[in-house]
């Protein structure tokens, strides 16, 4: 395995809501003692159903959420301990590319004026270079020089989000999070972006973590997967370990779930019944339980944790020794 480059133990992040001078709050559990690692130049895919938690734990990382909990090491420093300055001063090194390539770019501001923005904050170049900086970047993520005098309305859905990369990138971090960066996007587009980030991974060494719900998409790109339900991780293995020997029923029926080329192949299928429980009042034991066919009366009693069963193959399944769930 890489040199550790991040590393996220018992992360948590609680809000409560409805709290009054009359009566408490209630606590919503968006994510709920998460433990991983990113390796340096490592690509780790991040899955899960809406609601489960993967853009909060994304953003929480980075401190744009602040975690209730746990802690963040990144590259040596204590991402949750930091002040203000000394947080700033790492962003530099730990940036974001945002979903949605049409609320994430202030449509006043020229691209030259977004992306030199991010060189402007961290003292990066002079005001001379920075240009010249600006329409490297533009060129790297696949745009004309001149893109930067236009301003984001101009571009389609596609070409804004290589702006946010182009932004993302503008500060030489070393790791990003890539919140579902493909998602708003047309299937082609999609594909283009997907190949950009591969070719970026690769010249530049960057550890990505790629938060998405397209499997194909996270097998393509992604070294390691985490699968997350409801706040917590459920499995956690290399690519190829996941799609071929998945030991959780989530993992199975999120793989069932993807459309098969060939229309002969049958094959029989986990099917989840219901929509994910309200993270108000999850379900007591394994979160999962509720929806899960093999769920047994010990599964509402007992937490399961996270546990080796290979190499770097864990997975939070009271059941996952007796299960047979691969394809």
């Amino acid at each position: 395995m890489a040199e550790t480059l991040l590393q996220v133990s018992d992360l948590k992040v609680h809000f409560e809501i409805g709290k009054s001078m009359f009566k408490p709050g209630v606590i919503i559990r968006a994510v709920d003692g998460v433990s991983f690692e990113v390796g340096k130049g490592e690509v780790v895919g991040l899955v899960g159903e809406s609601g489960s938690g993967k853009s909060t734990l994304g953003r929480s990382i980075l401190r744009l959420i602040e975690p209730t909990g746990g802690s963040v090491n990144f590259d040596g420093s204590q991402v949750t301990e930091l002040a203000s300055a000394q947080l700033k001063a790492l962003r530099s090194q730990m940036q974001i590319i945002f979903q949605d390539p049409y609320a994430s770019l202030n449509p006043r501001m020229s691209v030259g004026q977004i992306i030199g923005e991010a060189l402007l904050l961290h003292n990066i170049g002079t005001r001379k270079d920075r240009p010249e900086r600006v329409g490297d970047l533009l060129e790297k993520v696949g745009l004309p020089r001149s893109a930067a005098a236009r301003f984001p309305h101009e571009f389609s859905g596609g070409q804004r989000q290589r702006i946010g990369i182009a932004r993302a990138l503008a500060v030489n971090p070393q790791f990003i999070v890539a919140d579902e960066p493909v998602s708003a996007l047309d299937v082609s587009i999609q594909a283009q972006i997907i190949n950009l980030l591969q070719d970026l991974r690769q010249e530049l060494g960057l550890s990505i973590l790629f938060i998405g719900h397209d499997l194909s998409v996270i097998e393509f790109l992604c070294d390691r997967v985490i699968v997350m339900y409801l706040g917590k991780i459920m499995e956690t293995a290399t690519a190829a370990d996941l799609y071929s020997k998945p030991l959780h029923p989530y993992t199975r029926a999120l793989l069932d779930a993807a459309p098969v080329p060939d229309p002969r192949v049958r094959r029989s299928r986990i099917t989840l019944k219901g929509d994910l429980p309200s993270p108000i009042n999850p379900p007591s034991g394994c979160v999962f339980r509720t929806r899960c066919p093999f769920a047994i009366e010990k599964c509402a009693q007992t937490v399961p944790p996270l546990e080796e069963r290979g190499e770097r193959h864990s997975v939070a399944c009271l059941r996952a020794d007796e299960l047979n769930l691969r394809e």
